[in-house]
């Protein structure tokens, strides 16, 4: 099992995307979930805003935040 966590750093808040694989000896993949949490600076609580079980959907957030910035956090929280 693999766990990726990445940051992207925002001017007022931060967007966590945690996601885990698991892949059994063959190579083929069993599991896949995408957990995406919004953390205001200087907090350490998070905030759940999406999860997700395809298999790269954090990618596919990952890219249309740094496309469209702002208005992808918009999207998020509506």
């Amino acid at each position: 099992m693999r766990q990726t966590i990445t940051r992207i750093r925002g001017l007022t808040v931060n967007v966590i995307i945690e996601e885990v694989h698991h892949h059994h000896e063959k190579g083929g993949l069993i599991c896949y979930i995408a957990a995406i949490y919004i953390q205001a600076h200087g907090s350490a609580q998070k905030k759940l805003i999406r999860k997700s079980r395809l298999p790269g959907a954090a990618a596919e957030l990952r890219k249309e935040i740094q496309r469209d910035g702002i208005r992808a956090f918009d999207r998020l929280m509506a």
